[in-house]
């Protein structure tokens, strides 16, 4: 590792032929499919990479690469569970998201989403049927909360207006 420190091309070789076969098996022993383990240990060797300098030459090497590891797996571990606390199952979607009323057929809701601008349609979609929040999909749209707002108004308005429903009209 301190050759590694060196910039010693050789020593990085030899510390990735020697390190790597354990590491494989730490991270393909947890939960995660084996393409998760492969992507956690290539995470893994690019922060063993960019923190190589914090690593102390009288100290052992492998706890402080296992250390890198577990942190590794962990963050690994809390992405998968913020993505799949996230994802929604088309077949998961209730019927009624895509009903607009009983004189509309889906075709119908399909074509009238369609023809809403990209930005409308996918802030439509983040918020009805993904059931995010308006934080959370300005901050996915790289937005400000009020544009967000303004862009679900704008497409509610065109689907009323499609639909022969003016919201003047409803009071």
């Amino acid at each position: 590792m301190t050759k590694y420190q060196s910039a010693d091309p050789e020593a990085l070789d030899e510390l990735v032929r020697r390190i790597s076969p354990p590491l494989f098996r730490y991270f393909d022993s947890s939960r995660f499919v084996r393409n998760d383990a492969e992507d956690m240990m290539q995470d893994c060797w690019m922060r063993i990479h960019r923190s190589r300098h914090t690593y102390r030459a009288s100290e052992p090497v492998m706890p402080w690469i296992y250390a890198i590891a577990r942190h590794t797996r962990l963050d690994a571990y809390r992405k998968r569970q913020r993505l799949a606390a996230r994802e929604v199952l088309v077949g998961s979607v209730p019927d009624t998201v895509y009903r607009a009323g009983p004189d509309v057929r889906q075709d119908d809701f399909e074509r009238l989403v369609s023809a809403l601008p990209d930005s409308q349609r996918e802030v439509l979609f983040m918020l009805k049927v993904s059931g995010m929040s308006l934080e959370e999909i300005a901050r996915a749209t790289t937005s400000t909360v009020g544009a967000v707002k303004q862009k679900a108004r704008r497409a509610y308005s065109t689907l009323r207006r499609a639909l022969g429903k003016d919201s003047k009209n409803e009071g």
